[in-house]
């Protein structure tokens, strides 16, 4: 149930009401934006009469929700969400460029390339550590080495980090190496013992949506993070799998407008996943700003003919400057600022 409270409500009697519905056994989301003040309410409110919510003198309105997620719920929260990752905002107009390599490969590698895409105008470094891969022979990621390293560019550049936690087991390698922004991947999207994880956490999450997940099972799993006590989720949609085989996905860019309307959190796009082929990145990481995305993730290599995965989607740091100039008279045509 979501409860709009009248405008200059007194406090004292919106705590007192906030109180009572405590007592009853609900949790509340409370939201203030910047012309509304709503509390949700989470549990079973079957029971709850509207009209004695209504009766309270603090109370404008009430309506019941029947989505099963409610932190996340727009309804619950009106206003867009603002993620910070290391001083960079993600959402509210606010737009990211996360770039970087596939992998983490080498010390040379990852802080020059994160030298190059600083200077076109990315604000946040990826790079992959753990890297879960179709085939168990292939290259799985230089692990606490590719961390080290991680920390070397952060601190050459300044640029925060952003990768993947595959499991639990290493929470303590990315607390003790500082990761500015934890990356959970598409096929961990329903893992949701590592969802509850990175929920007691107090780093921002990148939620991927999953191959074949629908949107609301994505929304849902960042209710799973949300419901330990960690708000700050940021949706990434990396294409979908179809029965398309002339790309490796199907970039889903219907799947903005929606999670925008769904919920309150942050969207980003990742095209480099999207479609697995390099030339495609640019066009769809212009369709990413036009359809009103809050930030774009971007594979870039030094040398991407001898990368030691997904060399084929990424963009070498010329082609990311062209990219990035590109965008920017775009970002701001509809009024996003860069960071």
């Amino acid at each position: 149930m979501i409860i709009v409270l009248k405008q200059h409500a007194p406090d004292a009697q919106v705590q007192a009401f906030c109180a009572e519905l405590r007592g009853m056994g609900f949790e509340i989301n409370d939201s203030v934006g910047s012309d509304t003040h709503i509390l949700g309410l989470i549990g079973d409110t079957k029971a709850l009469a509207e009209s004695w919510v209504l009766a309270n003198p603090v109370v404008e309105t009430c309506r019941r929700v029947s989505e099963p997620y409610k932190k996340a719920n727009r309804k619950f929260h009106p206003d867009d969400t603002v993620v910070d990752v290391g001083g960079h905002r993600i959402g509210g107009g606010h737009f990211a460029v996360m770039a970087g390599p596939c992998s983490v490969e080498g010390p040379e590698q990852i802080t020059g390339i994160a030298r190059r895409v600083q200077a076109a105008g990315a604000g946040i470094l990826r790079g992959g550590a753990f890297k879960p891969r179709t085939s168990p022979y292939s290259f799985q990621g230089l692990r606490a080495e590719g961390l080290e390293l991680l920390q070397q560019a952060r601190a050459a550049t300044g640029q925060p980090i952003v990768t993947e936690l595959m499991n639990n087991e290493h929470i303590p390698l990315f607390e003790e190496a500082g990761v500015d922004m934890i990356q959970i991947g598409a096929r961990n999207m329903q893992n949701f013992e590592l969802l509850k994880a990175v929920g007691r956490l107090k780093v921002p999450v990148l939620l991927k949506r999953g191959l074949s997940s629908t949107l609301e099972e994505l929304v849902m799993s960042a209710e799973y993070i949300m419901a330990e006590g960690n708000p700050n989720v940021v949706l990434c949609e990396r294409g979908i799998r179809t029965f398309e085989p002339s790309m490796r996905n199907t970039l889903d860019i219907s799947a903005v407008p929606m999670l925008k309307k769904m919920t309150h959190l942050p969207v980003v796009i990742d095209p480099s996943h999207a479609a697995g082929i390099a030339f495609m990145v640019q066009p769809l990481a212009q369709a990413a700003v036009a359809a009103g995305a809050d930030g774009l993730m971007i594979e870039v290599h030094n040398d991407p003919a001898r990368a030691k995965s997904d060399g084929a989607q990424s963009l070498t740091p010329d082609q990311f400057d062209a990219l990035m100039a590109v965008i920017r008279p775009e970002l701001e045509f509809f009024g996003k600022t860069l960071n």
